[in-house]
Parts: C-alpha cells; sequence; structure tokens
C-alpha cells in the first residue's frame, strides 16, 4: 500500500526532491505515523521545524480559531498578529525592528537587500559580502550566492557579483577577505547543512570587533540554530556577540511556513525604506498567529530550560556511541542540534533507520544530523540511541 501511495504523490511533481521512501499521515508528540499506520520517532522535526512537536493542542487551536477570522489582507493594511508576533519576536531576540517573510531563504534575501541598502544610504560605495565556506543560506540566486559550497553555486553561475568566502572559525582568513568594498560578514553560529559546525567564542567576538571598527555589518543566520536549539532563544546570545541583522525561520512557526528578519535601531535607521522590499504574503494574520501562539508556549513550557535539561544526556549517550562503534568517527554538536560523523554512506543507515522505525536526516560530511523536537525526554533519547546503533550495526 505504501508503495502506491509514494506512487500517487509523485505523479504531478516535479521531481527535484530526494525524497525518502515513506508516506507521513500524521503526528503525535515526537512521532510520526506512515499512511499504514507505522510509527516512527522523529528526530529529523521536519529539518528542525517542529520545535514543540506534533499535535500540540494550544498551536492547533490557535491556528485553526485563526483560520475562523482571517487568513490574508496583504501588507496594505495592518494586522494585529502582525504588531504582536513582531513584538515578541524582538524580545526574544533581542533585536529591535522584524521583517516578516515567507521563509529562512527569503529572510536572507532580505538580510543580503539590508546590508547593502545601509551601504548605500551611508554613500559608502560598499557592496561585497563576506561569507563561510560549508555555510547554507538558501537557494534563491541570492541566498545561494552567499552559500560555500560549490555544488549548490555552480550550476547556476554567474550568480550575484561581490561574494568572497572565508574559512569557519578562521578569523585570519575573514581577515584576509575584508578590504573597502566589504559591506558584510555573513555567518551561521552553528552551520547545520555544513557538517554540525559550532563557532568558536573567539570567532564570534572577533567577527563582531572586525565590523565594529570598519562599519560593517554582522549577520546571523540563526534560521536553523535559532528559537531554543543550541540551548539559548538564538545563539548569538549565548556569545554576547549581537549581529546588526538575524535572520530566522523554521522553528518560529511550527510548520507554518514564516520566516523573519531583524534588525538594530542603529541599522533600521539607514536601512529599508518603503518600497525597498516587499511581500504579498508576510507578515499575514495566519503565520503571525503561529509566530506569537510558539512564542508564548516557549515561554509557558520553559522550553528553553528544557533543551538544557535533555541536551546534557542526549550528548552523552551519543559520545558513548561514537566510542562503541568503529563507524562513527566524530560526535559534534552542542543543545538539541547534534550530529555523528559516519564512515558509512548515508542512504544505507537511513533504510536501516527508516526500517527500525527512525527520522534521521544528513548534513555535509557523511554526518547524520539529530534536530529533533525540542520536547524530547530522556526515554527519546534512549529509544533513539537503540534505534540508530541497530540502523549502524545492520
Amino acid at each position: 500500500m505504501e508503495k502506491n501511495n509514494i506512487q500517487e504523490s509523485e505523479k504531478n511533481l516535479l521531481h527535484i526532491y530526494n525524497r525518502f521512501p515513506v508516506v507521513l499521515d500524521h503526528g503525535e508528540g515526537v512521532y510520526l505515523y506512515d499512511t499504514d499506520g507505522k510509527q516512527y520517532l522523529d528526530f529529523a522535526a521536519g529539518i528542525a521545524v517542529t520545535g514543540l512537536g506534533y499535535h500540540n493542542e494550544e498551536f492547533n487551536e490557535a491556528i485553526k480559531g485563526q483560520v475562523d477570522r482571517l487568513i490574508h489582507t496583504s501588507n496594505l493594511y495592518y494586522n494585529i498578529n502582525c504588531g504582536e508576533a513582531a513584538q515578541a519576536l524582538a524580545k526574544a531576540s533581542g533585536m529591535d525592528k522584524i521583517f516578516f517573510t515567507n521563509s529562512g531563504t527569503e529572510a536572507n534575501e532580505g538580510a543580503i537587500k539590508a546590508a547593502r541598502r545601509y551601504a548605500y544610504t551611508k554613500g559608502s560605495g560598499r557592496f561585497e559580502i563576506i561569507s563561510m565556506e560549508n555555510s547554507f543560506h538558501g537557494r534563491s540566486i541570492g541566498a545561494v550566492s552567499v552559500t560555500g559550497h560549490d555544488s549548490y553555486r555552480e550550476p547556476f553561475e554567474p550568480l550575484l557579483p561581490g561574494v568572497r568566502f572565508a574559512q569557519f572559525n578562521d578569523l585570519e582568513s575573514v581577515k584576509a577577505q575584508v578590504n573597502d568594498k566589504t559591506c558584510a560578514i555573513m555567518l551561521e553560529p552553528l552551520q547545520g547543512e555544513g557538517g554540525i559546525n559550532v563557532a568558536k567564542p573567539e570567532f564570534m567576538e572577533g567577527i563582531r570587533s572586525i565590523c565594529d571598527e570598519n562599519d560593517i555589518l554582522m549577520i546571523c543566520d540563526e534560521v536553523q540554530c535559532g528559537m531554543g536549539r543550541t540551548g539559548s532563544m538564538f545563539a548569538w546570545q549565548e556569545y554576547g556577540v549581537q549581529p546588526d541583522i538575524l535572520t530566522m525561520a523554521k522553528a518560529i512557526g511550527n510548520g507554518i511556513p514564516v520566516g523573519a528578519f531583524a534588525l538594530t535601531d542603529r541599522v533600521a535607521g539607514y536601512s529599508l525604506k518603503p518600497g525597498d522590499h516587499g511581500s504579498t504574503y508576510g507578515g499575514n494574520p495566519l503565520a503571525c498567529m503561529a509566530v506569537k501562539t510558539v512564542l508564548d508556549i516557549f515561554e509557558k513550557e520553559k522550553i528553553v530550560e528544557h533543551v538544557n535539561q535533555i541536551a546534557p544526556y542526549l550528548t552523552k549517550c551519543l559520545e558513548e556511541l561514537a566510542q562503541k562503534l568503529d563507524c562513527v568517527t566524530e560526535h559534534r554538536g552542542k543543545g538539541l542540534i547534534q550530529g555523528l560523523v559516519v564512515t558509512r554512506p548515508f542512504a544505507e543507515v537511513n533504510k536501516n533507520a527508516i526500517e527500525e522505525g527512525l527520522l534521521i536526516i544528513s548534513a555535509e560530511g557523511n554526518v547524520i544530523r539529530l534536530v529533533p523536537p525540542l520536547i524530547i525526554e530522556k526515554r527519546h533519547v534512549d529509544e533513539m540511541i537503540e534505534k540508530l546503533e541497530r540502523a549502524l550495526t545492520k
């Protein structure tokens, strides 16, 4: 039956995604179920999206209620949800001004435009952006242009001009790329797609110093590593290094498509003006109801505190697994975004994991990426370890 469901669901789709052979039907907590009723422990969370897990009643009721009231009006009119979501997100992120988008890619597009508009307003003539090797910022032309993977970039060249790449966690490499045309330095505090690479404190601090000394903007992409995943609401807060522009998406909507980029007041004063940027769907009442409900639940349920309670146990269990199995060569990550570097092909391990009832995803460098819903408990970690060990040793 599952095979027939897959064939039917793919019939009219452009085959771009490398989908796994599962047709998912519904979810409950940290589990997903396929159309045959098989249960899967979810350690992928829709690629770090469903932080609250599945069938959260408060979230679902808020979305259902908003559907009955108003879904969309466009940004030609005010809506209360947009203002309240922006206020809550500014408070949570430590930033000042919020612009809502439909995705992380769009958030990063907005960040690039905001940085260039800042330079234009100040009359500096700057336009170049320094990004990091192994970074991932999205799949539009602008976002691909600042993504540090040749495989993503080469098929679509020529791309956005004025992009230079430095080595992640190598401050001297960044300094070597800075010149009088540099308007921004862009990085993920924790590279997800790039292999679960955590920025060193001295690297973040060093970039902040370079930016301050040269009137360059620091852009932090927290589309994946934000919203409690690393153990703070946003990863930059752990470093005490505030960016000038912050991008986010994924878990801010818990599955409703929504992203945002945020500016400090200082940058906003010189950056985008009415007419410079826009989005028909961005900030619509439904998406913003999702954002403000997620933030409310995070606060009431103390989600970030829970991440910090459960993450050490996950770290311990992964370290033990890495020491136990010869096919695991390294353990990386922090909070609830962690990875194992393995010698076995991911496709093979993933096939075994699906058979075991475990959903995982990969990252660059043959890394098993583990980004579960933020509500997991120790028993779910134990279950994952058992299933993953079997998947790695079959």
